[in-house]
């Protein structure tokens, strides 16, 4: 765990989950990742020797989510951030990865309390939220501009200690998000924003091109940044 009360400030290009795994102690804890998608970060904090869970309210993401091969025992559950299905005082851990600013509205603030309730005294709250900048956003934007809701999730957070939560740390880096081509974008789009499916023919022509615009050329396909910040609480 990094130092208490303290800020990174460099933006340097590094993993999401390289920052996560070098932050928190995961060996032998429980944890949840709210709003797990494909469940990719549960099998990775399995790896790294914890007790995962993984919750999402979308049945698409989670049936992708227990199509892949676990690791050893990941459980997936379907609920909401605002409403989670375990018992008071059961987790060490409480994540937040990329998904707090998808909580609708004022319900932000719910799912902080509910993350509270969960985690035991002294357990972490670990959130990474994407700022509304860098070459992703501006991929998106035109059929999913996040602006608000990432800024609302921030104004949430800054009011956690409401709800028992001390600030431990603040890490700026930027994540490159790697796309094997624009289909790949279109697919995770979808997927994770399945409401936006009217919407994308309308804007594909503007978005294939902010794709080859916007993107660096990889071995793996596309490259684009996407600035991110990690804030890390401790339940008092």
């Amino acid at each position: 765990m990094t130092a208490p009360n303290t800020t990174t400030s460099e933006n340097i290009v590094r993993p999401n989950n390289e920052v996560l795994t070098a932050t928190v102690d995961l060996n032998g804890k429980r944890v949840v990742d709210i709003g797990c998608g494909d469940g990719s970060l549960v099998r990775l904090m399995t790896r790294h020797g914890a007790k995962a869970f993984g919750v999402d309210n979308n049945p698409a993401q989670l049936e992708k989510a227990r199509a892949t091969k676990p690791i050893a025992q990941e459980i997936f559950h379907q609920g909401n951030a605002e409403n989670l299905p375990f018992d008071d005082a059961c987790m060490d851990v409480a994540v937040f990865f990329n998904s707090l600013h998808h909580v609708p509205g004022p319900g932000m603030e719910t799912a902080l309390s509910e993350a509270q309730r969960i985690l035991k005294v002294g357990g972490v709250l670990y959130v990474s939220e994407p700022l509304a900048q860098g070459p992703h956003f501006e991929l998106m934007a035109p059929v999913h501009d996040e602006t608000e809701v990432r800024a609302k999730a921030k104004a949430a957070l800054d009011n956690a200690n409401k709800f028992g939560f001390k600030k431990l740390d603040e890490i700026n880096h930027t994540h490159m998000v790697c796309l094997a081509d624009f289909d790949a974008f279109r697919e995770r789009m979808l997927r994770i924003n399945p409401d936006r499916s009217a919407d994308f023919p309308k804007y594909e022509t503007e978005l294939k091109n902010l794709f080859t615009d916007l993107g660096v050329k990889s071995p793996e396909g596309f490259e684009f940044a996407q600035p991110m910040r990690v804030e890390i609480f401790k339940k008092t």
